[in-house]
Order: structure tokens, then sequence, then C-alpha cells
């Protein structure tokens, strides 16, 4: 992410919802719904070029902000060490430059945000706490967890989803700012994500949230960390999370999926980039088979309700539906939700693109209805 980020912009990325997210009814189990271009409404962005030869179906908003990215000329992540890496512009970068060369203006935020770094084993970790301006609670509580392959990316670069859920479900987010590899190597990052949610459990209260409703929400990486959390929540006889929101998780460790060959060369996540994150997290590749990184291997059975959102142009999308499937054969109630012409780090992009604005709204919805 870019040092000079202006936060006031960023905050306001997230867009106030009060569209459903689809016409269509959630469906239970295994199956699945996708978003079709009639229900959500053009922000009128236009792509300058063809849709790129990787993503053929791409909705025009969406092909706009990848044309964005590229137009920064930044090296591939996968060649590039980790703090590099770290300085290459993000999607979220390209949504602030697309919303300011088109005048798209934005609601002021509706959540205050505080700032907490919490002692972890063998360290601290930083927390982003976002609180609802109006109403004097117990609100709800969400522990939220990014993405960026365990190995990039921070509380800014997903600001926008982390502050959407909590205006839009009006509940206090805990954003976790867990350590990165391969400067901390697996399972760090899961057990920082699990010291994160005992410390929101303990501390709920003093965050005028309530200790008996609280979910975990994740995407790519942070969808992994979220389901590990309530898979050792069970296992250590905590509270598990009333429900848990993944989105696009990493799921398995088999890059042969029709989705990764079909979307090898996708943006803006690839193969080759997935390949370079599960070798700056692990230190063996014996490791990718851990339960904890391939959540398909792991004992699923007497998990919350989750939700799983997938993106049609994305490596992960099959990670998110072989997750399904096992989660249903483990006695999970399981909703799941594809976005077509979308790619990987959509969801964020409520601001530009009507099927992260969808996503978002349908998220709020499972959400709120766990929480009552």
């Amino acid at each position: 992410m870019k040092s000079n980020l202006n936060r006031l912009l960023i905050a306001a990325l997230s867009v106030a919802i009060t569209v459903s997210a689809c016409t269509n009814t959630t469906k239970t189990n295994t199956s699945t719904d996708s978003l079709t271009a009639d229900s959500t409404a053009s922000t009128g962005l236009k792509p300058a070029g063809p849709p790129p030869e990787w993503g053929q179906s791409i909705k025009p908003e969406m092909q706009s902000v990848i044309e964005k990215l590229a137009s920064y000329g930044d090296k591939p992540i996968e060649t590039l060490s980790a703090a590099d890496a770290r300085k290459n512009h993000t999607p979220t970068d390209a949504v602030m430059d697309l919303i300011k060369v088109n005048h798209i203006k934005l609601p002021a935020p509706m959540v205050d945000t505080t700032g907490k770094d919490i002692d972890v084993p063998g360290g601290k970790v930083h927390l982003r706490i976002y609180t609802p301006k109006s109403g004097n609670g117990p609100f709800p509580v969400i522990v939220y967890y990014h993405g960026g392959g365990f190995v990039i990316a921070n509380l800014d670069v997903y600001n926008a989803s982390a502050q959407g859920l909590a205006e839009q479900v009006n509940a206090v987010v805990v954003s976790v700012a867990y350590r990165l590899a391969p400067e901390n190597k697996f399972p760090t990052a899961h057990n920082d994500a699990f010291a994160a949610y005992e410390w929101a459990i303990k501390n709920a209260v003093s965050l005028k949230g309530d200790p008996a409703k609280i979910a975990v929400v994740g995407e790519s990486a942070g969808g992994n960390l979220a389901a590990n959390v309530s898979i050792m929540a069970r296992d250590k006889n905590i509270m598990v999370p009333v429900h848990e929101v993944l989105v696009y998780p990493i799921a398995q460790a088999n890059m042969n999926t029709e989705s990764y060959k079909m979307y090898a060369n996708a943006k803006p996540l690839n193969k080759a980039m997935m390949a370079w994150f599960t070798e700056k997290y692990l230190t063996t590749m014996i490791e990718a088979q851990n339960p904890k990184i391939s959540l398909v291997n792991a004992k699923l059975k007497g998990l919350p309700p989750t939700t799983i959102i997938t993106a049609e142009i994305d490596p992960l999308h099959d990670d998110g539906t072989m997750l399904a499937n096992k989660l249903a054969e483990a006695g999970v109630n399981i909703n799941s939700r594809n976005y077509e012409g979308v790619t990987h780090e959509f969801f964020g992009m409520a601001a530009v693109v009507p099927e992260a604005k969808a996503a978002q709204a349908y998220a709020a919805e499972q959400l709120k209805a766990a929480f009552k």
C-alpha cells in the first residue's frame, strides 16, 4: 500500500447499501446463486479496451479497476521480494483513483475508528476497531481478517470491507493486522487470528459489544483464518462464533483445479502468485496439506452456520465450492453465492463495482439474521 494514501478517502470507500443483494432467494446446503446483470445498477465506468483473454465475461466496472491497476506498471508480485511486493499498488489504489477521476460522491462514514495493540504469543498485533456512530449498543461484534496470501496487504487495503460490514450490520468490527510472512511463518497468522478472537470475546463489553453475538469474517487468506478460528474455538471448548462469512477463501492446496487452470493468468490474483504466497508462508511444502491450510481435509463437524462468497474469474473459485460441499457433508448449515463477471478482491469495491455492493449486502443480510 502506498504510504501516502488518503485515509479519509479510504474510509469512504464503503457505500451504505439499502438494496437487496439479489432478486434470487438464498439457497441452503451446497447450492449456489449467481448474481445476474439485472440485479444491480451500473456505476457508469467504461473500460478502455476489450475484455482480457483470461476474463471474457468480466463486467465493465470490474474491468475498469483491472485496467487502472495495470496502468501503474508494477512488476509482477511473484517476481519480487515480500518487502518490495508490499510497495506495489493495490486494487484499493485503483478504486481510489477511479473515484477521484470520475468524481464519484461518497457518503460520510457512519462509524468511528480507533486503534489498539494487543499482546499475542510471541509479540503484538494491531487491531482497528470500527464502532457505529449512532446507538449505544450493545452491538454485535465481527472479527474481520484481511487477505493478501498471508504475506502482503494491511488494514488500509481492506478498510472498505471492514467498514462496509460495520455500517450495514450496525456492528462493532475488529479488524486484525495479524503478523505477515515470510518474517512470521506458518502457523503464526493462524495463532494471531485466534488470539484476536479470544481478545474480542473478553473485551466485547468494553467495546459496546455483545459477547454472545460474535461472528468472524475473512477474505482470501483471511477467509482461511476465519474458518480456522471457528475450528480452534470448537476444539478448545470456548464460544464458537455464531456465524462465519468466508469470501473466496483459501481452502486447499491443489493448484490444478478447473478454476486454477481457467484463470491461471487472471488479475489481480493468478496461479503464480498463489505459489509465491505458499512458498513465503510455509516452511516446507508438506505443510500445505495441513488441515489449517487445506480446510477441505479438516474436521468440519460442529462449525457455525457459514456463508461462502465466490467470484467467477478467480483461481480460488473452486476452493470456495469445494469447502461449501465439505461443510454440507459435515452437517454444517451452509449458504453460498457466486458473483459472475468479477475477479478476486472484488468484495471491497462497493463504491465502483455493483457486484461488490450486492455481495456486501448479502453478507450483511446473513450476519444480521445470525445475530437475531
